[in-house]
C-alpha cells in the first residue's frame, strides 16, 4: 500500500475493486467481503485480550517453540485476508492455498474438546472477557457465511470458503470455551422457561 488512506473517490457511495471495476457500497459482494473484514478485526480484538496469556494447544513447534492459541489466530487473520482479497474482484478468485485448512481445524478442535469437559446442553456466549470476544468473533462468522452463500447465488465462489467458514465457526467455539476453561471462568447453561 502507498499513498494516502483517503482517496475521496468513495465519497458518493462508491467503491473500487481490486480489479478497478467501479461498485455500490451496497453491493452483496463488497457487503460479503466487508464482513469478512469485520471478523478479522473481532479476531484482532480477541487476540489482544488472550495475548498475554500462554494457551498451548498442540505439539507443532511455534514461536518460541510454544504454540498458542493467538499464533492460530493471526494464522486465520492472514487467511480470511486471502479470502476478502479473493472476493475483492468482480469475478471471484480462486482460494486452493486454503483447502488443507478446514481438515486442520477439525484437528485442532478434537485436540481442545479433549481437554475440556464434556458440553451436554446449550451455553450462554460469555465467561471471561477473552472466551466473550472469540464467542463474538464466532457469531461474525456466521454472518461472514450468510453473506457467502448470498454471494454465491448470482456469483461463483470458490466452495472452500464456504466450508472455511463453517469450520472456522466451530472453531472459534471451542476456542471460546477452552479460553474460559483455562481461566477458570464458568460457562452458564441455557435455562430454558
Amino acid at each position: 500500500m502507498a499513498g494516502k488512506i483517503y482517496t475521496r473517490t468513495g465519497d458518493r457511495g462508491r467503491t473500487s475493486l481490486f480489479d478497478g471495476k467501479k461498485i455500490l457500497k451496497s453491493d452483496k459482494r463488497v457487503e460479503t467481503y466487508g464482513t469478512i473484514d469485520e471478523l478479522n478485526s473481532a479476531i484482532g480484538l480477541a487476540i489482544a485480550e488472550i495475548s498475554n496469556v500462554k494457551f498451548q494447544i498442540s505439539n507443532k513447534q511455534k514461536r518460541n517453540g510454544l504454540p498458542l492459541i493467538t499464533d492460530e489466530l493471526e494464522e486465520i487473520q492472514n487467511d480470511l485476508l486471502e479470502i476478502g482479497s479473493s472476493l475483492a474482484v468482480s469475478k471471484t478468485l480462486p482460494v486452493d492455498q486454503l483447502s488443507s485448512r478446514p481438515k486442520e481445524f477439525e484437528v485442532l478442535i478434537d485436540k481442545l474438546t479433549s481437554k475440556l469437559p464434556p458440553l451436554n446442553q446449550f451455553i450462554l456466549p460469555g465467561g471471561g472477557k477473552g472466551g466473550a470476544l472469540l464467542h463474538v468473533a464466532r457469531t461474525i462468522a456466521r454472518r461472514a457465511e450468510r453473506r457467502v452463500v448470498g454471494l454465491s447465488k448470482s456469483e461463483k465462489i470458490d466452495p472452500i470458503v464456504l466450508v472455511y467458514l463453517n469450520r472456522l465457526s466451530d472453531l472459534l467455539f471451542t476456542m471460546a470455551r477452552f479460553v474460559n476453561y483455562k481461566e477458570k471462568k464458568r460457562e452458564k447453561i441455557w435455562r430454558k422457561k
